[in-house]
């Protein structure tokens, strides 16, 4: 029995791994289409973007592992089945579920590092692949200087270049446009030509101009709207130096980033989702004082009895007659602006009372996904080991177009499960554990008909099971 478990597990083992990594570098072809705009350009040094592709694709796991489960144990049951050895196994007296058993150790193991992945490593992969793709976005494009286009990626300075050398350092019919003083184009330098350096610390871009002349505006002279004076000046050679430092990639501090509900663990959670909690509650207390403070009838004001419209406008009539036709005007307009800034405030205070609840129904998703996604990867065997007992078909082919269907099939519910549950439509422990429960039952129903060797795809067994529901004779040939 040892050899046969040893047999199983090294069938399933392969299958795993190699799914695995498929569905993990579908997933990052994906991200890099996504963002893809954000990368090209900006001059990224080779290991900024192979650190960026694995802190990605560390928190792709919850969705390639699932897929690979369902994937390599409906691969590895179809596989034994298509080749008979699956009814040679059982043909020596050994049962389905005795087969599946070292599976099912395996695919507890996998739920429980799946579970510690989630709450220990997946936070701190959301922070580090957050934050560097923040800085990377935030990062400005490379100096690219083309000829005869005007450029202005370096602050303060518009520059142009009319013709590059074949070299790349030297240029032609340089014009160079200084707006540091922020008081528009009253500085301009041109020269004949010149060389593009740049320092050794590659901070700054040197210009080395020669045969040029510089152009200002002398705005900083007194009287100078009225005279326009005007100052012009030959060189032979000049330096002109630009600093390159917004170009480079400067990582924020990510301690910025740890509140973030995506970044923390299971009791980080828990911490947030009481800390919400009581400040929403203080914040509800504080806008009733403040709406009462305000309304100063508020207390006596019974809001249960409802006047008819001919006995209000009489409660208005006796009201307003009481004060002088001179002031009825002003009363009526303090009422007036009185009313709209309290309709003003309760719906500012209900927009932000709303917002803090979101943020409460996103701190419970992340928590309770990260016990659903530790159960899926067990549900998701008992989906795949069985449905491919069944089938009997091995490879990529059959079993990857039914194992997409299935996960898609539970992504969608997850994803529908988790919009409600953001919404405050439903409770987030139902939005997320809704798709385990809709693969549960069909879980134990494939491993049922798995067992008892019930045959899904057979036709005429699908025949004979309608017509016996509804009572239909069997037709002979």
């Amino acid at each position: 029995m040892k050899k046969l478990d040893f047999f199983i597990l090294k069938s399933y083992l392969g299958p795993l791994v190699m799914t695995f990594f498929i569905a993990l570098f579908i997933l990052l072809m994906q991200f890099l289409w996504k963002y893809i705009d954000d990368l090209v350009g900006k001059g990224l040094e080779w290991y900024v973007i192979v650190k960026l592709l694995f802190f990605f694709s560390a928190t792709f796991v919850p969705l390639a592992l699932p897929l690979a489960i369902l994937l390599s144990s409906l691969m590895m049951f179809g596989n034994l089945g298509e080749h008979y050895e699956l009814v040679t196994i059982k043909a020596a007296g050994i049962s389905l579920s005795r087969i599946m058993r070292p599976l099912i150790i395996v695919s507890i193991v996998i739920s429980a590092l799946a579970f510690y992945y989630s709450n220990v490593v997946l936070p701190m992969a959301n922070l580090k692949s957050l934050s560097l793709l923040y800085d990377v976005r935030e990062k400005k494009l490379a100096f690219n200087l083309k000829e005869g286009v005007f450029y202005n990626g370096i602050e303060g300075f518009i520059i142009r270049v009319g013709k590059k050398e074949k070299d790349g350092n030297t240029i032609r019919e340089v014009m160079v446009y200084d707006h540091t003083k922020r008081m528009g184009n009253v500085s301009l330098t041109t020269a004949e030509w010149g060389k593009m350096e740049l320092s050794p610390d590659k901070r700054f871009l040197v210009f080395r101009l020669y045969n040029g002349i510089n152009y200002e505006e002398r705005v900083d002279l007194r009287g100078n709207e009225i005279s326009r004076p005007f100052q012009r000046t030959k060189f032979t050679q000049q330096y002109q130096m630009f600093d390159l430092s917004a170009f480079q990639l400067t990582r924020t501090d990510e301690n910025l980033f740890k509140n973030n509900f995506e970044m923390q663990n299971i009791n980080q959670l828990s911490f947030s989702i009481d800390s919400i909690k009581v400040q929403l509650a203080a914040e509800q207390e504080s806008y009733q004082k403040n709406f009462i403070s305000t309304m100063q009838f508020y207390k006596t004001l019974d809001t249960t009895y409802k006047k008819p419209v001919d006995s209000t406008m009489r409660f208005y009539s006796s009201i307003i007659v009481n004060f002088k036709a001179a002031n009825r005007f002003k009363v009526l307009e303090a009422a007036k602006n009185a009313s709209l800034s309290a309709k003003q405030n309760l719906s500012t205070s209900h927009e932000s009372l709303n917002n803090r609840s979101k943020l409460i129904y996103k701190h419970q998703i992340v928590y309770h996904k990260k016990f659903a996604f530790s159960i899926a990867c067990f549900l998701l065997f008992f989906i795949g080991a069985p449905l491919g007992a069944i089938i009997r078909k091995g490879g990529l082919g059959m079993p990857a177009v039914i194992s997409t269907l299935f996960f898609i099939l539970f992504w969608v519910i997850s994803f529908g499960g988790e919009k409600y549950a953001a919404e405050g439509v439903v409770p987030a422990w139902q939005g997320i554990w809704f798709a385990s429960a809709v693969l549960l039952p069909i879980g134990l129903f494939l491993t049922l008909k798995s067992t008892n060797d019930a045959s899904l795809l057979d036709v005429d067994a699908w025949v004979r099971f309608f017509n016996k529901l509804f009572r239909l004779p069997e037709q002979r040939l």
